[in-house]
């Protein structure tokens, strides 16, 4: 009896001990569950600036105003507009690592001398004074646009689309009359971006350069999207076009951003998609030159 009793208060205890490995098991993976899983923050407009020198009134240094950018969480994009002889990538006060978005997108009309270029910095490193630099080694005087912007809580750059939509030649000849007469030329056009699919959340940014001749011109977003810098009304000097626009989106999905451009004119077009976590840039749009820009984001590692 004395016995029985001592085995049944043993097997109480360790029924009891076994209760506890298990609710002190249960407490540290809950733990642990919530240590690995913290709410994370949807991306966001951050920062922004845009850096414009005029032709024949550049410097061989180009570098944009300073910017108060997050210490790290970011991602930045740099564009640029300019002389195709002035190659050199951009460099940044945080000594960042640069990823070239494809090739050059070279002007139509221009005889090769003008392209416009993009770039990418995921998770950055930012703070205050935050600027980006371009040395224009070939033609330091030359005409340059760069915008400049930041998207704060995107680890990720889920996709990108680039796509030149040119005009007929009508509006082209038309172009170049206005700019030989001094006039703002007239009519519309609108052209459509090559299109990006998101997985969740996401700001998508989207960039035009037109390429008119004109000296004065309007380009519009529609589809939700903000216009949050432009460079549209250039020197007599000359200077290189552009816009830039955000929009949020709450849900996955697939999205692209229609222009309204005066006068009529053809434009380089860029659509990002940012998202929060890190995953590999995919090209959903493909350009309409012969470059493949999907195979120039494979080799450079996307």
């Amino acid at each position: 009896m004395h016995e029985r009793r001592r085995h049944s208060a043993d097997v109480r205890h360790r029924a009891s001990h076994a209760a506890c490995i298990m609710l002190f098991t249960l407490a540290t993976t809950a733990a642990r569950a919530g240590a690995t899983s913290p709410v994370v923050a949807p991306p966001a407009l951050g920062q922004h600036t845009l850096l414009a020198q005029a032709d024949g009134l550049g410097t061989a240094k180009a570098t944009t105003a300073p910017l108060v950018t997050q210490a790290s969480g970011s991602s930045l994009v740099v564009l640029v507009g300019g002389y195709t002889n002035n190659s050199a990538p951009p460099t940044d006060s945080y000594a960042n690592r640069w990823q070239a978005l494809g090739p050059p997108v070279v002007y139509s009309g221009f005889e090769g001398r003008f392209n416009a270029r993009a770039y990418v910095a995921l998770d950055a490193n930012g703070g205050p004074g935050h600027t980006v630099s371009f040395i224009k080694a070939a033609t330091p005087k030359g005409e340059i646009t760069a915008p400049f912007i930041e998207i704060a809580h995107a680890g990720a750059l889920q996709a990108v689309a680039q796509s030149y939509v040119e005009p007929g030649i009508v509006s082209r000849t038309g172009d170049k009359l206005a700019h030989l007469w001094g006039t703002k030329g007239g009519g519309a056009v609108v052209v459509t971006s090559d299109s990006v699919t998101t997985t969740g959340p996401a700001t998508l940014l989207a960039v035009w350069w037109g390429d008119s001749r004109a000296l004065s011109m309007t380009a519009v977003p529609g589809d939700g999207f903000k216009l949050i810098e432009q460079y549209l009304d250039l020197p007599p000097q000359s200077g290189v076009q552009c816009a830039v626009a955000v929009k949020r989106v709450t849900a996955a999905g697939t999205y692209n951003v229609r222009w309204t451009a005066s006068p009529v004119q053809g434009a380089i077009l860029w659509l990002f998609a940012f998202q929060s976590g890190r995953t590999k840039a995919s090209v959903l749009g493909q350009p309409k030159d012969q470059h493949s820009l999907a195979a120039a984001l494979k080799q450079q590692g996307f």
